[in-house]
């Protein structure tokens, strides 16, 4: 274990921690405590992600565990998240959304394993990292407040709830489209050099099996 795992072991035991702020009735709704601190925690949680990436790549400690571990702390935060805000917030995100957004993650992190077994790799996008952590806070706080305080310009906060989840709802199905097309892409290139290496391998053999004995 190094820094960067232990990080990343942060992200997994935050997991917990969000699910009882937002199920719990410890903390009061009355003035936004609850989804501020959730909101906190969460975000925290996400930039771990980044964190734990950078220090491995950094400090050369990028390990098996690492590798196992991210991906699955990844999946776990999304998964806590977006199941617990359809009981917390279900007029904004209602289960069929929340099934698509994880059910895509899982399909996306079962085609990278597969990719990787076979020795090619599946870039994973940033940016839907950053549009995920946006539409999860504005969803939790959109159970307390319709307008943002002054001191954020006082947007209205449902509608952009709403269409931040809905944007991840298209990403999702968009992405999850673009990632099986580059997965059958390379996985025939990779099926295709495996056919010629085998080709050329047996007609090797025929060619020495086929030389006249002296």
């Amino acid at each position: 274990m190094n820094l960067p795992n232990y990080i990343t072991l942060t992200r997994i035991l935050s997991i917990p921690v969000l699910i009882w702020i937002l199920s719990s009735n410890y903390f009061s709704s009355a003035n936004g405590e609850r989804e501020l601190l959730a909101s906190a925690v969460f975000i925290a949680a996400s930039l771990t992600d980044a964190i734990d990436g950078y220090l491995a790549r950094r400090r050369a400690q990028v390990t098996t565990i690492g590798m196992l571990l991210d991906p699955v702390a990844d999946k776990l935060l999304i998964a806590a998240a977006f199941i617990t805000l359809v009981q917390f917030n279900p007029r904004t995100v209602p289960a069929w959304m929340a099934v698509i957004i994880i059910g895509r993650e899982f399909l996306v992190s079962g085609l990278r394993s597969i990719a990787a077994s076979e020795g090619f790799t599946i870039e994973a996008s940033d940016l839907g990292k950053m549009k995920m952590l946006v539409s999860v806070v504005a969803a939790i706080i959109d159970h307390h407040w319709t307008h943002l305080p002054w001191y954020f310009l006082g947007l209205p906060v449902h509608p952009i709830a709403i269409a931040s989840i809905w944007i991840m709802v298209v990403l999702s199905l968009v992405s999850a489209a673009d990632y099986f097309a580059a997965f059958w892409s390379k996985i025939n290139q990779h099926a295709e050099k495996r056919r010629k290496r085998r080709s050329f391998v047996l007609s090797r053999r025929r060619k020495r099996n086929d030389v006249p004995a002296i």
